[in-house]
């Protein structure tokens, strides 16, 4: 509709002139009844109660006339006529004789008046009526009161008595038939009062009612012309309220329909605009986040100041590895390798993602990973990446018959298991790279000791192997057992390192007994008493036949007592290999 094609602005401001446009027509429409029935009161008051006063009045002249006949009579008849009194009442009975005529017309006059005045409604055949029977009561009044006063000048001149009593008796009966005609008149002349009465009062009413009307009517087309507005006004933002949530909620494939073309027409066809824009770049973040963590594309995008500054951060940074995994490559077409390493990297990265971590890239079939500021807080690193570690072990034996389904082989040409190295500490965060190509890492010792770690579960026969910091920061979070002080490529300090056995309360009495007598072994070990060391490693086997870290160290005792270490030997082990 082209209503709703309109700018808000003239929206309102048609609303605004439609009202008034409907009041005008309520005011006009009330003027002009009120002006109508303002006509008919002025022409019951200035027309129809004047000429019913004329015509009483008239009455009461006939009334004057005979009474200063009769003055005159007596004047006549007295033995000493007094002329001048007769001159008197001879002017009073000419005076009241004048004004029967002009009250007579003037009742004529108004009457026509109502007659010729095309404004009003009223009984012109009535009036008209009235208006001769007024001509015809006055003339014949005239012509008998000519006639009877000339005779009884003449009577009374001549002094007869009894001809003037007949001559007056006979003016007061022409005079009494003038004054019932007259009275008719004004009987008939109150009709039309009354009638015209009526009709005021009845217009009246109908302008009232007319006006209520009216006004009710325009009360009731402008509510719902504003209604009819303020919904097309309305409607549109509640669409976009309700797509608004949606976008809220993360939810971008609800577009709103434009209806309009005012500004929240425009309004809406922007909001679709952002709804795909936002859409693509959700699209974008998707792919991206399938080659870059998410967190961290979503951390470059709140804080984009951080990969161009970098910051240093004490974080938690671990290397996993799949052993024998050179092996297991040789023997395999490059599909199905493919196809194993990407469900290898699925399970194992599930545990990460889970663990709120950060995978910072996959380097052959190694995954590099790390737990920080501002992704976590930084006394949860250590034990969300411990916990990873503990989740991606746990994940080994499904993945070893997994395998072998995927190749669609009976079994694996070589075992594969996991090696994973965690180390905490300060490294450098930002984006590293040239200026053609960037990746936002970490660098510092701590990554270089969490790849050392991972190696080293080569050496100890171990899975996880953490590094002091990281097991200061876990505690009594998780089941750690003290594997050996180690210097490893690269770094000059000796530190412990330990193994994440399992879950905090987790370990079976076995368990127990193995770390409790390899504890044993380490502080001989260490001390030089290297037969109470071999005596607790033996003990240890016991309780865990086949347990790496136990075998190592014995192949070093047997291997100390062919050539035995230097004097101020400090207890620590220091691998060479990178």
């Amino acid at each position: 509709m082209p209503l709703f094609n309109q700018s808000i602005r003239r929206k309102i401001v048609g609303i605004a002139l439609g009202l008034i446009v409907l009041m005008l027509i309520t005011s006009i429409l009330s003027m002009v009844m009120s002006s109508q029935v303002g006509v008919l009161l002025d022409e019951l008051t200035n027309r129809y109660i004047p000429a019913y006063g004329d015509l009483a009045r008239a009455n009461i002249r006939s009334l004057e006339r005979s009474v200063a006949l009769r003055r005159m009579v007596m004047m006549k008849m007295q033995d000493s006529s007094d002329e001048e009194a007769y001159a008197a009442r001879l002017k009073e009975f000419e005076e009241a004789d004048r004004k029967i005529e002009e009250e007579t017309s003037g009742a004529q006059k108004l009457i026509n008046a109502i007659i010729d005045d095309t404004r009003t409604p009223s009984d012109n055949a009535a009036l008209a009526r009235i208006d001769t029977r007024i001509d015809t009561a006055v003339s014949e009044l005239r012509r008998d009161m000519n006639e009877d006063h000339a005779r009884l000048l003449k009577q009374v001149d001549a002094k007869q008595m009894a001809e003037t009593r007949g001559t007056l008796e006979h003016i007061d009966a022409t005079r009494d038939l003038f004054n019932r005609r007259i009275d008719a008149i004004r009987a008939d002349m109150l009709k039309q009062v009354y009638v015209s009465t009526s009709t005021v009062l009845g217009h009246q009413r109908q302008a009232i009612i007319v006006s209520g009307i009216v006004t009710v009517l325009a009360a009731i087309v402008g509510f719902a012309f504003a209604l009819l507005v303020s919904g097309g006004i309305t409607r549109p933002v509640r669409l976009l309220l309700a797509g608004t949530r949606e976008v809220e909620a993360g939810r971008f494939d609800k577009t709103i329909a434009v209806s309009t073309q005012d500004e929240i027409g425009e309004l809406a066809a922007a909001f679709n605009r952002m709804i795909e824009q936002l859409r693509h770049n959700e699209r974008i973040r998707e792919t991206f986040g399938r080659y870059i963590d998410p967190k961290v594309v979503q951390g470059l995008i709140d804080r984009p100041e951080v990969a161009i500054d970098g910051q240093r951060r004490v974080m938690t940074i671990m290397f996993c590895d799949m052993s024998g995994f050179t092996a297991m490559s040789e023997g395999m077409t490059p599909r199905g390798l493919v196809k194993v390493m990407n469900h290898y990297f699925t399970v194992m990265s599930a545990p990460i993602r889970n663990n709120r971590g950060v995978i910072d890239k996959y380097i052959g079939d190694a995954i590099m990973s790390y737990w920080g500021p501002p992704f976590v807080e930084e006394d949860e690193q250590a034990p969300l990446a411990g916990l990873s570690a503990v989740d991606m072990a746990e994940q080994v034996p499904a993945l070893q018959k997994q395998l072998p389904d995927l190749l669609g082989i009976r079994a694996m040409p070589v075992p594969c298991d996991l090696r994973i190295g965690i180390a905490t500490g300060e490294v450098l965060t930002g984006s590293i790279g040239s200026e053609l190509m960037m990746s936002f890492t970490v660098m510092g010792d701590a990554v270089n000791l969490a790849s050392r770690l991972e190696l080293a579960n080569k050496v100890y026969g171990t899975r996880i192997l953490i590094a002091q910091a990281t097991a200061d920061a876990i505690g009594s979070k998780l089941e750690l057992r003290e594997i050996d002080r180690l210097v490893v490529a690269g770094q000059s300090t000796p530190q412990a390192i330990f193994e994440v056995m399992g879950r905090a309360g987790a370990l079976s009495a076995a368990q127990q007994g193995l770390r409790k007598h390899y504890a044993e072994g380490l502080a001989a070990y260490r001390a030089g008493r290297f037969d109470d060391a071999r005596a607790a490693f033996n003990a240890a086997l016991e309780s865990s036949p086949g347990d790496g870290p136990v075998r190592t160290m014995l192949a070093r005792i047997a291997a100390f007592g062919a050539s035995p270490p230097a004097a101020g030997w400090d207890g620590a082990w220091r691998m060479d290999s990178k």
